[in-house]
């Protein structure tokens, strides 16, 4: 279990636990600094339970004993300590939610690394690579994400479009057949058009790679569901990090799909390379004119 997600996976586990283990688990939960400090004694006298629980609720969490546990939460709280959830106040200065900003940015972009399962994300990237076309569905801040996608994929000779539009989006999904492959990208996994298109490419057969939380409309539609959990402040929409989160992932997959294609493709590159060579201007100075004396 990775640490940044022990105190999840606490919280996950608890209705799962005996009463007694409930205790624990509250105490770790509301003291998490304190119990890193903790004898084992200590612990169950706070939670006002016995030893022998505090070594189950150990043991429940797929850990050998309570060292081996408090050893993983120091890890996780040293490596978490500066990454929470931020919340802005009009007092903030420019200095302090920047700060905040990035910490939370940094901290999701972690969270979600460790969550994301490899094994989804090579049936993906399987996918994307043996595809004759390739759609990406998304619409508002997901837009952005989907025409990244469209520029990254293309350099890699796959056939790749990217519609932001429902009317274009329709179309695009009744010329579909089953040996294409759809990314629809959602910050929700709710949204009403972007499911419309799902359902109708799912019906013709067409692979659909999701990529929004888990437990949502959009992640049970998708044939390859790949999960991404934040816990954002949804009414800072133009602060939300699930963007960039969205970004990095693609950014995965598209490494993955180069590498499935082998050195092969290192040719096509470096010709884009070449051509793009000419669009970009010298960095040559020139040089400054000597002062007349």
């Amino acid at each position: 279990m990775q640490p940044l997600n022990l105190l999840k996976s606490i919280a996950d586990a608890k209705i799962s636990l005996r009463k007694s283990e409930q205790k624990v688990a509250d105490y770790v939960l509301e003291h998490p600094s304190d119990v890193i400090h903790m004898r084992i004694v200590d612990l169950a006298s706070e939670a006002n339970v016995s030893e022998p629980t505090v070594v189950r609720f150990c043991r429940a969490l797929h850990y050998d004993g309570f060292q081996d546990f408090k050893l993983t939460l120091a890890q996780g709280l040293a490596s978490n300590a500066n990454f929470e959830q931020f919340s802005l106040n009009s007092k903030d200065t420019v200095s302090e939610f920047k700060q905040k900003i990035f910490d939370s940015t940094v901290g999701n972009m972690m969270r979600v690394r460790e969550e994301l399962d490899a094994n989804t994300l090579e049936e993906a990237i399987n996918a994307i690579a043996s595809t004759n076309r390739l759609e990406l569905y998304g619409f508002g801040a997901s837009a952005p994400v989907c025409n990244d996608a469209q520029h990254k994929f293309h350099r890699l000779k796959i056939a790749a479009s990217a519609y932001s539009d429902p009317h274009m989006q329709m179309i695009s999904a009744t010329t579909l057949t089953e040996q294409d492959v759809v990314i629809a990208i959602s910050q929700t996994g709710r949204t009403k058009d972007l499911l419309h298109a799902v359902k109708l490419v799912k019906d013709a057969g067409v692979t659909v790679i999701s990529l929004c939380p888990s437990n949502t409309p959009l992640s049970d539609l998708a044939s390859i569901a790949i999960h991404i959990d934040l816990e954002e402040d949804k009414d800072l929409s133009t602060l939300m990090s699930s963007r960039v989160v969205h970004l990095v992932v693609i950014d995965v997959l598209a490494v993955g799909v180069a590498m499935k294609l082998g050195p092969g493709l290192l040719d096509h590159l470096k010709t884009i390379k070449r051509s793009l060579k000419s669009l970009r201007q010298n960095d040559k100075r020139l040089p400054l004119r000597k002062t007349e004396e």
